[in-house]
């Protein structure tokens, strides 16, 4: 899992972002998120000064400094997406293998996540944008690669693994990984960044475990 399948706090992000440009009369679009979801901190922020012609006003390290005191502020607030809770227990409790891969550092992780520490305690475990392994950001396929290692018994065929993923970047990780990938984009990304996934969905909410030869949801009784 990419943390922001399972945390809603990608929209900090562009809320934050369109503050900053604001003082330059500039908008925030979503061509530009989409080249910067999934990448390293500082390499997303070059590409944030450098496409919106600010970076004679705002260094890439300048950017980061402001941006990081008003997300310090928001992260707390992040909700669980629709879905994501259902099928990580789900997962947990049928003995599948889970963990999580993301592009965000140790201090953005644990403030995403101090509201639901329980749920991501389920992953066997997590790696982390500044983990010595993860050489370069995504769409690099070095965290899943990383990932991939670090289950218990030892590294796992990555053609035996299946990448939930939400970002354009992190969709080519996975597959230069040589593994599968269910996106989840947000609506507002073009579907032009939705080719290179093996499955594209609007939610989690409409993943179908038996789709790929997992273990199928419990069906309750009304």
């Amino acid at each position: 899992f990419d943390l922001y399948i399972a945390a809603d706090t990608e929209k900090y992000y562009t809320e934050v972002q369109e503050i900053i440009l604001a003082r330059y009369n500039k908008s925030f679009d979503w061509s530009l998120k989409a080249k910067m979801m999934g990448k390293k901190a500082i390499e997303a922020a070059r590409v944030f000064v450098e496409e919106t012609g600010i970076s004679d006003s705002l260094t890439a390290e300048d950017f980061l400094v402001e941006r990081e005191a008003m997300l310090q502020k928001l992260f707390p607030n992040s909700e669980i997406m629709p879905g994501a809770s259902r099928l990580i227990r789900h997962l947990h409790a049928k003995g599948i293998p889970i963990c999580l891969a993301t592009g965000s550092h140790r201090r953005h992780f644990e403030l995403k996540t101090q509201r639901h520490g329980e749920l991501f305690s389920l992953m066997h475990h997590v790696v982390l944008g500044d983990d010595p392994e993860v050489k370069q950001g995504k769409p690099s396929p070095d965290i899943f690669l990383a990932a991939a290692k670090r289950f218990e018994g030892g590294s796992v065929d990555p053609q035996k693994i299946l990448v939930f993923e939400d970002a354009p970047s992190g969709v080519n990780a996975a597959k230069n990984a040589g593994m599968s990938v269910v996106m989840v984009p947000d609506p507002r990304l073009d579907s032009s960044f939705h080719d290179a996934a093996d499955q594209v969905l609007s939610s989690l909410l409409d993943f179908s475990p038996n789709d790929w030869g997992l273990p199928p949801f419990e069906v309750t009784a009304s």
